[in-house]
């Protein structure tokens, strides 16, 4: 590395204290807080309820701990009410379900109330927490003012916390850290501190280093602390250290840009490990750069077979599928509630679920790369399912769905895709358009140009549809070489409102979803669309080399990688385009096994 890093000292304290949180976190040394209680209520204002079953919350959890949740339910139905699940979610994720009785309890009160109490871990930091009767066939029955009719129905209304308390099963990560007794002496200390240091460097580590960081338990020590809490106070300098904070690789020619060499077998493995799995290297792999024998013949090979397989490389969905796709843009955009009342974060997270659960399952299956442009199947729950008008799928588990309708239909009939392709407002056939030039075809269009005439948004689908208005747009010469090629892409998805849900109508005008692609063909539906995209497969499966193999080397791609991307591409229609032949083939490629120098 030829630059001399720096970094300022505002920065390096936002480092020492959230590395201080981890440590603090992983071996849980200190004492909790005192336990406290804190409601979250309608009334209070501080819960938004979603629907007559549902409400949700954002909750700062201070410590991790044990936490005792009260949910307040509001209301009775009848004597012979059957009892509904209750599920109790963070984040968007299922955390614990338990029953509870909706018929009347018998006490004596004015306003029917009854509590439901679970306890669970939570871990620190700021969650979205939702309560929700699942599977609830009783309010199908119920509508306007009855479902929220405290005589009538039963229902959340209250979640409150109650905690931090000491949790009842050792934390995973203490576990796997204290591999002695740190109270047995300065040896098992000293062993502790030689495997967290070699893990979080990713590599062997020194005598001198591990000196250096006994320094840290010395004087945890002489301040009067546990061996635990000198421990804590070395891994926090642990995090601090660029060893850990940064990818560092060796170069014996740093500012010689002509010059090529493998980078070592713990680099590479580190390589690896943060391509599929977005973390450090595990004791396997590490353990087989640390002996040399990542290059042996198969080895490398068999590695990557190991860590797809294996769950941490869903990783690749979540961080790769999130970057490529867009679809981190779901937790930012807002769509109009005016115009789009069926938005809400169910909704946006059975998006968000969809898209990953489909990307994964293609990875883990070794389906062709195809399957991404016009896919028969999609992963549905109850909520997506009805978004998309999708009959005989209940309940809120997702799961493999055929589709047995043109209308859907791989990445682009997805509606996390359609959204954060869209305005707040409306469709936009210039950022679907410019979405599908970029991210499925590899020909992004360049930036627009400096005051160009915005569109009256009044009019649309009023006075005049959007495709009206957009040839209007494109008699404009400045305007019409970019929008002739995006514009008559972004109509073939015309039939999918602003967040997914399909439309023959745009306001009073029907939607005409006829377009062309640049290479000519023509087509009048989204599914004719997809048909002909896939007459294109080789453009989409270079323009998804070139996002993956970015995204494996952690930087942008150079004129050098262009013999790489074409060796690739080939191997790749060789063998049918399946989608785990493309990540081997970046793996083993000379860009992903080697570096050059970086001078100017």
């Amino acid at each position: 590395m030829g630059d001399v890093l720096t970094i300022s000292p505002v920065l390096m304290e936002k480092y020492l204290a959230a590395a201080g949180r981890i440590a603090d976190r992983a071996i849980a040394a200190g004492p909790l807080p005192k336990p406290l209680e804190t409601q979250y209520a309608v009334k209070f204002k501080n819960v938004r309820r979603l629907d007559a079953s549902t409400i949700e919350a954002p909750v700062r959890i201070d410590f991790d701990g044990d936490y005792e949740i009260h949910f307040g339910l509001q209301g009775e139905r009848a004597a012979a009410a059957k009892p509904v699940k209750l599920g109790f979610f963070m984040d968007g994720k299922l955390l614990q379900t338990i029953i509870a009785e909706t018929k009347p309890s018998g006490l004596v009160y004015f306003d029917p109330y009854s509590e439901e109490k679970i306890r669970l871990f939570l871990p620190e930091g700021d969650h979205v927490f939702r309560a929700a009767f699942l599977d609830d066939d009783f309010v199908k029955t119920l509508t306007g003012k009855d479902l929220l009719d405290r005589k009538k129905n039963k229902f959340p209304d209250s979640m409150t916390f109650l905690g931090p308390y000491p949790s009842r099963v050792e934390k995973a990560s203490r576990k796997k850290i204290l591999i002695c007794d740190p109270n047995s002496g300065a040896a098992c200390v000293q062993k502790i501190v030689s495997m967290l240091a070699r893990r979080a460097y990713r590599r062997p580590v020194t005598a001198k280093e591990v000196a250096s960081l006994m320094k840290f338990t010395a004087m945890a020590k002489a301040e009067g602390q546990s061996p635990e809490q000198g421990i804590q106070l070395a891994l926090q300098a642990m995090l601090v250290s660029p060893n850990f904070l940064f990818r560092i690789e060796h170069d014996p020619n740093p500012t010689d840009p002509t010059r090529v060499h493998p980078v070592s077998d713990v680099e590479l493995a580190s390589r690896l490990s943060y391509f599929l799995w977005s973390s450090m290297p595990d004791e396997e792999l590490l353990g087989l750069a640390e002996a040399g024998k990542l290059r042996a013949p198969g080895a490398l090979d068999a590695q990557v077979k190991r860590m797809l397989a294996d769950e941490r490389s869903a990783a690749i969905a979540d961080n790769f599928a999130g970057q490529w796709l867009e679809l981190r843009n779901l937790d930012v955009v807002k769509p109009d509630p005016q115009k789009f009342p069926a938005w809400g974060p169910e909704l946006r997270d059975a998006m968000k679920t969809e898209t990953r659960l489909f990307f994964d399952y293609v990875l883990r299956e070794n389906r062709p790369i195809s399957d991404f442009l016009d896919a028969r199947y999609t992963f549905l729950n109850e909520k997506l399912a009805k978004h998309y008008g999708i009959e005989g799928v209940t309940g809120p588990e997702f799961r493999r769905v055929e589709l047995a309708t043109d209308q859907r239909g791989g990445l682009l009939g997805q509606a996390g895709v359609l959204t954060v392709s869209s305005y707040p407002t409306r469709t936009s056939v210039v950022i679907r358009g410019k979405y599908i030039l970029q991210n499925i075809l590899g020909d992004p269009p360049p930036p627009p140009p400096a005051d160009v005439p915005l569109l009256d948004e009044e009019a649309v689908g009023v006075s005049s549809s959007l495709r009206q208005q957009m040839e209007k747009h494109r008699a404009s010469p400045v305007c019409a070489s970019c929008h002739n090629k995006m514009d008559p892409l972004g109509f073939g998805l015309e039939n999918y409102d602003g967040i997914g849900h399909w439309r023959s109508m745009d306001g009073k005008f029907p939607v005409d979803a006829s377009g062309t692609l640049p290479n000519g063909k023509v087509f009048a539906t989204p599914a004719a669309m997809r048909a002909e995209l896939m007459s294109q497969l080789p453009e989409f499966s270079r323009c998804l080399t070139e996002k993956l193999l970015t995204f494996a080397l952690g930087r942008g791609l150079q004129t050098y990688d262009r013999r790489t991307i074409d060796e690739i591409d080939r191997k790749l229609a060789a063998a049918g385009y399946p989608f785990q032949s493309l990540v081997y083939e970046i793996v083993r490629s000379l860009p992903f096994e080697s570096r050059r120098g970086e001078g100017l």
